[in-house]
């Protein structure tokens, strides 16, 4: 158990199929579905493309879905209709793609979906994030380009998706971003309906606004999580909060707990050996303007980078991801305890 000063990560499950990082995690009809990732931090390693399903309630593991399709690491997905798990973009290996493709819980097999007529992808995609919006739009932000193609912005593009005609486009917004990989985008409420702000993933503080709707354009069910959002307005009101946001930090995980967003761990852009992070952060949007708080942990074996944190039933889960030396799984899944 990694200790803080009034925050633990506890050990609840441990198994050889949880180990990998660069993966996706995301809660599909009371299991957290587990996809894709890399096995080592041995570059020439292909990903791995296995679904493994995780049942938070008996504590068990199964692989669903064998490695035999697509394989993808550091790709973003988003669930559809409580059915689909859309996989959208990542590396395969050798490049980084665009292309979108499905698992359907209720057949238990992979689907290949069809680019729609007014397509306009992205050359490829890797360490990007992707948010749902709807039923039938996401929202992509981060890197694109080739497989030695670099952008000094990063490029937002809406994603339709159509269930019914197993389809997606692309369309390429007129804003942009800083140039960001391995960050995250957080959906958060304000006055006038939602807004996506997106951090880290570059080599500074700041973050940027990557997309508003009004209160009606939303379609996306916020998940009840009382507890843990009684426990984390107690964990920040001990603490004086900050304007800036983590500085230099890539690969953490983030998860929107009702008013707050939590952060943990990833890599800082330093160049020290010691780049793996083992710190919270909690983002208040309770005030004006919102506030951050910095929680560090004592315990190196808890540092992770790669990894995922994903909130149900009132508890928020840390999945996977590569260890204090930046290239071992972690072959646990822990739940967040505040006293």
């Amino acid at each position: 158990m990694a200790t803080g000063s009034s925050w633990a990560w506890k050990p609840i499950a441990r198994n050889v199929l949880f180990a990998r990082a660069y993966h996706s995690c995301d809660v599909v009809q009371g299991k957290l579905l587990l996809f894709g990732g890399l096995k080592s931090g041995e570059p020439k390693e292909p990903p791995l493309g296995d679904m493994v399903a995780f049942d938070p309630t008996l504590l068990t593991a199964e692989t669903v879905g064998p490695n035999g399709g697509d394989r993808r690491s550091h790709h973003d997905t988003a669930v559809l209709a409580n059915r689909w798990l859309c996989v959208v973009g990542g590396w395969d290996g050798a490049h980084r793609v665009s292309a979108v493709c499905c698992w359907d819980t209720e057949q238990g097999q992979w689907e290949r979906w069809a680019e729609g007529p007014s397509n306009d992808p992205p050359v490829g995609l890797s360490s990007h994030t992707c948010t749902k919006v709807s039923e039938h739009e996401l929202r992509v932000v981060g890197r694109e380009g080739g497989l030695r193609t670099q952008r000094r912005f990063a490029s937002i593009y809406t994603l339709r998706v159509n269930p019914a005609t197993k389809t997606y486009w692309y369309k390429e917004e007129e804003s942009r971003t800083a140039s960001r990989a391995g960050h995250s985008a957080m959906l958060l409420r304000d006055a006038g309906g939602y807004q996506l702000v997106v951090f880290g993933g570059r080599d500074s503080s700041d973050c940027e606004v990557a997309g508003r709707w009004g209160k009606g354009k939303i379609h996306v069910e916020s998940i009840h999580a009382p507890k843990m959002t009684e426990q984390l307005s107690r964990l920040v009101g001990s603490e004086n909060g900050s304007r800036q946001a983590p500085k230099g930090l890539r690969h953490q995980s983030c998860t929107v707990v009702g008013p707050f967003a939590v952060a943990f761990g990833g890599e800082t852009l330093t160049k020290g050996r010691d780049t793996v992070c083992n710190d919270l952060y909690v983002y208040d949007t309770r005030c004006s303007p919102p506030s951050w708080f910095r929680f560090p942990c004592s315990d190196r074996g808890q540092k992770r980078v790669g990894h995922r944190t994903c909130l149900w039933n009132d508890k928020l889960y840390l999945v996977g991801g590569f260890g204090p030396d930046g290239k071992t799984p972690c072959p646990e899944i822990c739940v967040l305890e505040i006293p």
